[in-house]
């Protein structure tokens, strides 16, 4: 008998996988214009900034199903603990993804500041680690002979 190691294939993963790729690209937006902002002061970069915030919080809550329902799935086999620490980050992500939502929905000139940046930070950080997490996972099969 001997092993593969392959990444998991299915539907559902290539799915999942696409709706992640959403919140990378999209927290990873929002601290470039936040940036943008605190260099220039222009107004727009702040719209732009929580239009991406939203864009993601919609993905990230279809990961978060995503991720919940592979979780249940495979909750007594092994790689569970993996797949609840993966869940949990999409949650924290979601959390910290919403609260910087808000915290962007304050009047125009108040609504980035340091904290508003630090909250993308994080966001960013947390959607860059997840998206590390899923497409690092690997599938051993065995294949007998």
């Amino acid at each position: 008998m001997s092993t593969l190691t392959q990444p998991p294939s299915s539907a559902a993963s290539g799915l999942h996988g696409i709706f992640l790729s959403f919140p990378v690209a999209l927290f990873s937006t929002a601290l470039a214009a936040d940036a943008a902002y605190l260099g220039s002061a222009e107004i727009q970069w702040t719209n732009f900034a929580s239009w991406a915030i939203a864009g993601a919080l919609v993905f990230t809550g279809l990961t978060v199903l995503f991720a919940l329902a592979g979780w249940l799935r495979h909750i007594r086999q092994p790689g569970g603990v993996r797949r609840l620490v993966y869940l949990l980050v999409l949650a924290a992500l979601f959390a910290v993804g919403l609260v910087n939502a808000f915290h962007h929905a304050q009047d125009g000139w108040s609504s980035v500041g340091t904290t508003g940046l630090a909250l993308s930070a994080v966001s960013t950080l947390l959607a860059l680690v997840a998206g590390w997490m899923f497409f690092s996972q690997a599938q051993v099969t065995e294949i007998v002979r």
